[in-house]
């Protein structure tokens, strides 16, 4: 299972986005995801602030503001996830 870290804060329609996103493709790879809400720690305010969401895999920054089911999919593969290979309505 890789592990994604979700940095976002509620009220973030971009964040919103991009759990949807991860949502969609979940059903593909197996994924386990952590959400943080930066609003709640001073220094992820500060290290992170406007630059959300940002998601991580496996501790590493994939994305921030956006990201595509296939761009995401593309990512996981490259980590050894597997998935079906389809990237089924990336973008």
């Amino acid at each position: 299972m890789i592990a994604l870290t979700l940095y976002s804060r509620p009220g973030c329609h971009l964040c919103d986005e991009m759990k949807a996103v991860v949502a969609r493709v979940a059903r593909q790879a197996p994924l386990a995801l952590e959400e943080i809400d930066i609003s709640t720690d001073p220094a992820l305010e500060a290290l992170y602030g406007t630059e959300i969401p940002v998601l991580l895999i496996d501790g590493t920054k994939a994305a921030k503001y956006r990201i595509g089911e296939g761009e995401l999919l593309k990512a996981l593969r490259s980590r050894g996830a597997g998935g079906t290979g389809r990237a089924g309505g990336a973008g």
